[in-house]
This record gives structure tokens, sequence and C-alpha cells, in this order.
């Protein structure tokens, strides 16, 4: 090759790159100039983004209530049937319940219970931790308390004195309050239960997923279950309280107890 063509080719390559270069700047800025455009910062929402954003309902107690009162805390077992109202398990092996949820279904069963005659609704706790709350829940709503053993047939044997034809059965546990459970199932009452993370839903309609041993987390329960059904009955305001406190519903133990 010539010294001439080595000259023009050096130049034909020299041009290319330049035109190279000018393409990246040109692109360079034109990203430089749409950043510029582009604010920074969130912008104000408008009233569509607004109404797109779920509002969280307040729950019915602080959470920091709930949670002192140990209504999340269930047991080392979990079934199947409860997993999702399962939050997480805690190292020490405990499964933890989800606030929300218990407190997303307190609304939902005491809305369902305010449309019974109160005399209809039969509240069950065969265990001690159960019975007080369950007797204050029925002495404020007027439901009927069947508080300590259960006698077989009470439901379902119609030759039995004592027998009672209710609309709803609560029970405090599936687990003790089993009979309860078989009896309404069988004629056909529906059942809503107190259940924690051993629980399955065999019989069981409807689900309260909460501590169902603890003594302050039963009374917390059925006092909030009280309120709400009063205000769905519109015996209170929607936000109105009840004159007994949390501490009315607890059971109070003596020593020997």
């Amino acid at each position: 090759m010539s010294e001439e063509e080595k000259k023009e080719t050096k130049n034909v390559e020299e041009t290319l790159e330049e035109k190279a270069e000018d393409e990246e700047k040109k692109e360079e800025t034109e990203v430089v100039a749409e950043a510029a455009e582009t604010p920074t910062t969130p912008t104000a929402p408008t009233a569509e983004t607004e109404v797109q954003v779920p509002v969280t309902e307040e729950l019915l107690l602080p959470q920091d209530t709930l949670l002192s009162a140990g209504i999340h805390i269930g047991t080392r077992m979990r079934t199947k049937d409860m997993d999702a109202f399962i939050y997480r398990v805690r190292p020490d092996g405990l499964f933890v319940l989800d606030v929300k949820k218990t407190d997303e279904r307190i609304r939902i069963a005491a809305k369902f219970l305010a449309r019974f005659e109160p005399s209809k609704v039969a509240a069950v706790a065969a265990r001690l931790y159960g019975r007080e709350p369950v007797k204050k829940f029925c002495e404020v709503t007027k439901a009927t308390p069947l508080a300590g053993r259960f006698i077989p047939g009470m439901l379902s044997n119609p030759l039995y004195p004592g027998r009672i034809e209710p609309g709803v059965v609560i029970v405090s546990d599936p687990k003790a309050d089993v009979q309860a459970v078989k009896e309404a199932a069988a004629i056909g009452v529906p059942v809503v239960a107190l259940c924690s993370t051993d629980n399955e839903f065999s019989g069981v309609d409807l689900v309260i997923p909460t501590n169902n041993k603890g003594r302050r987390a039963l009374a917390v329960v059925y006092w909030l279950l009280t309120r709400q059904m009063l205000r769905e009955k519109g015996e209170i305001p929607s936000d109105g309280n009840i004159a007994p406190t949390i501490d009315d519903f607890e059971v109070k133990l003596t020593k020997e107890e």
C-alpha cells in the first residue's frame, strides 16, 4: 500500500471515530436532559392515587394491649387448618397468630351473632379460664351460659330435662368443648369457635384465631366480642364502650385454685 493510500485510510478511520464520539455525546446529552425533566422527589398524590391506596382500619383495641394480653400466643403445635392464621414461629418453638386476623374475625363473628335472639346464643366453656369470660359475656349480651362441665345430651337429647335449643353455639376451645361441638353439628346448629394453633375445624363453622388457654387473652377476646355485638345490634354507638371492664371478664383465682 502506498503512502497516500495509508494516509487516506487513516483519515477515514479518524473520521469514523469522531462520528462515533459525537453519537455517544449526543446520547449522553439526551439522557441527562431526560433525567433533568424527571422529578427526583415524589410528587404529591392526586385524588386518583389516593383512592387506589388501601386504607387500613384501626384495630378494636390498640395492638400493644392485644399483645400484652397474649392473644397472639399459640402453642408449639400447628394444624393445617390454622395455617392461614399463623404469622410466624418464635425461636422457642411457639407459633404466633396474626392479631389483625383475630380482630377481623371478631368483627365477623359479632356481626353474625347479632342476628340471633340473645337467648338463642349459647356460650360454652369447660375450662376454668373460660368460665368467667363466658358468664360475663352472657350477662351483658343476655346470651345463655354453659360454663363448666357440659352434660351430654344437653343439646341433642329431647328427653333431657335441662335441654336447650340454641340458634348458635360459641365454644371457647373445640378440644375442651368437643361434646358441645359434636351435638351442635348433629342438630345443625352453627358453631363459632375460639381456636389456637393446635385446633382443627371439624364441626366448626366460624373460627376466631386466638390464644384460647390464657386467662387474660380469653378475657380480652370475650370483652371485645361483647362490645362489638352490642355495637352491631345498635345498643351502643359504633364507637361506644360497655360498662364492664376487661378485668371484670377475667377469672379471679384463689390460692387453692
